[in-house]
């Protein structure tokens, strides 16, 4: 339960967008940071008090950042098993290092929500061809096969449209551990953002809609426009998850609205901040960054209430951030993560804009 004061130094895992953010709001609450990555151009480099560029299978190096900081947490779910236990050893890592096992793996988390009584998408493993081809009897076409792990903005899964070409898909797949999922036909998708504190209280951000286009965030528009007994619904299920857990930190649930009856379909959930929350930087009383923060330094939570009747969020994608001189000179704020190279799909930053 170890609580930290300002002058107290966070260690991040990973250095892009996300723990640049998390640097900077770390820095408005008088806290120092340590960026630890293996990727020496990194964004957060830029704005953090210290740094370091190695593996993340480096055991001299994690030592030397562990001992170097009171505190760790990460901007993604997926680093090695053995960092954490690494770390974990060493100094509190929160989240807790329980909840990148249960995240980075399709399958286990898909059983940990519907243990929790939510509904998700039908669901097999996938071992081999064989089991393949049976769970897509089972389920029928369309369905998603994706990999187990290692997944984002729709890198590592497929659309199954028919069964004459499974062989040759699942080829493509390199022997790697999958899932086979039910397609949902949505009518919306949404995320609860929402926090727990090292004391076990909750605080949830309204209700976000998001809107994708090539299987990454383009939009997110607060509040979804869902009824609103459907928006307690999802924040109930992610205060289940949460508590289930034992999470400390913001975390993201990602869900599907299906039908007039809107139905909550869970699709996953992300232990970090979320790029859905971004609206919150600049929309909200306090920004998703601050809250990680102050979260798992266990201090007080801040306020998520929302500036204005409407808030929306657009990412930036590939070449959108060169528009930033048009976009300085409109009503929105606008956020560039100090990356070196744009390339189509990478988000370089975003805006976000309050609607009175």
């Amino acid at each position: 339960m170890t609580k930290i004061t300002p002058g107290a130094t966070i260690g991040i895992l990973g250095g892009g967008q996300l723990a640049r953010m998390l640097a900077l709001s770390s820095a408005q609450l008088g806290l120092k940071t340590h960026i630890f990555s293996p990727f020496a151009d990194d964004p957060a480099f830029d704005v953090s008090t210290n740094r370091t560029h190695a593996d993340f299978l480096d055991e001299s190096a994690l030592n030397d950042f562990a001992n170097s900081v009171d505190i760790i947490t990460y901007e993604f779910e997926n680093v090695p098993a053995r960092t954490a236990q690494v770390l974990e050893s060493l100094r509190p890592v929160r989240p807790n290092p329980k909840v990148l096992a249960l995240t980075q793996d399709r399958l286990i988390e898909k059983q940990f929500i519907r243990d929790l009584g939510a509904q998700t998408a039908e669901f097999y493993d996938v071992t081999d061809i064989t089991s393949l081809k049976k769970t897509v009897n089972i389920i029928g076409c369309p369905s998603i096969l994706k990999t187990r792990r290692m997944g984002y903005d729709g890198k590592g899964q497929a659309k199954i449209t028919d069964q004459r070409d499974l062989e040759k898909l699942y080829m493509t797949f390199n022997g790697a551990a999958c899932i086979l999922e039910g397609f949902v036909n949505f009518s919306k998708e949404i995320s609860v953002v929402a926090a727990r504190s090292l004391d076990g209280l909750f605080s949830a951000y309204d209700i976000c809609e998001n809107i994708h286009e090539n299987h990454i965030l383009s939009t997110t528009l607060v509040p979804a426009t869902i009824k609103d007994e459907t928006a307690q619904g999802a924040i109930d299920i992610a205060r289940k998850i949460a508590e289930a857990a034992d999470y400390v930190g913001i975390f993201a649930v990602e869900i599907f609205v299906v039908g007039d009856h809107e139905a909550l379909i869970v699709n996953e959930i992300a232990p970090r901040v979320h790029n859905s929350g971004h609206w919150t930087l600049g929309g909200a009383v306090t920004s998703q960054f601050e809250q990680h923060i102050r979260a798992i330094a266990g201090w007080p939570l801040g306020s998520t209430q929302r500036l204005g009747a409407k808030v929306s969020m657009q990412n930036l994608i590939g070449k959108d951030c060169e528009q930033w001189k048009e976009l300085l000179s409109s009503e929105a704020s606008l956020h560039l993560y100090g990356k070196k190279e744009s390339r189509p799909g990478r988000k370089m930053g975003h805006v976000t804009k309050i609607h009175l």
